[in-house]
């Protein structure tokens, strides 16, 4: 018999916060949360291995130049993207059947637009090349958005 503290403990799960320009790796019941503002989150999960990352990535672009996107800040975001797949993989080798989807806070500035739009293209391109399925984007503007993530069922929630 569970007694009611019982219940609590068994239906709290683990949830970690993924700080900007990092990612964590799960597996089981683990929620993963990020709080997004000028960013944009890969969330990338096997639902039948109950393992997934969240990459939570800043998109800083300064105001007095054209919005524009440096190869160096472009190299850095794919790096981590690498980094991130590279442990998915190495924690869950039986993940087979990867999707991700990608969610965006875009500045309330429509001038650096074009700087969210190359970075999303760049990383869904190598999603799609690594092999992993993409879903459609989850883009928006305004307030900052709240994410929660629970890799093991693919369940993505954002709220503003």
């Amino acid at each position: 018999m569970l007694t009611r503290r019982g219940i609590q403990r068994r239906m709290a799960s683990p949830e970690i916060h993924v700080a900007p320009d990092r990612f964590e790796v799960s597996s089981g019941e683990t929620l993963l949360t990020a709080e997004l503002r000028s960013a944009i989150a890969v969330c990338v999960y096997d639902a039948d291995e109950e393992a997934g990352a969240l990459l939570h990535l800043r998109c800083i672009v300064k105001h007095s130049k054209p919005a524009d996107v440096t190869d160096t800040t472009l190299a850095t975001e794919l790096l981590l993207l690498h980094r991130c797949l590279e442990s998915l993989r190495e924690s869950a080798p039986a993940a087979r059947h990867l999707q991700a989807r990608i969610v965006a806070h875009l500045a309330d500035t429509p001038q650096v637009n074009p700087a969210y739009e190359i970075v999303i293209k760049l990383v869904r391109h190598y999603l799609e090349d690594a092999g992993v399925q993409v879903l459609p984007e989850d883009i928006a503007a305004g307030p900052a958005r709240t994410l929660r993530f629970r890799p093991s069922m693919g369940w993505v929630h954002t709220r503003a």
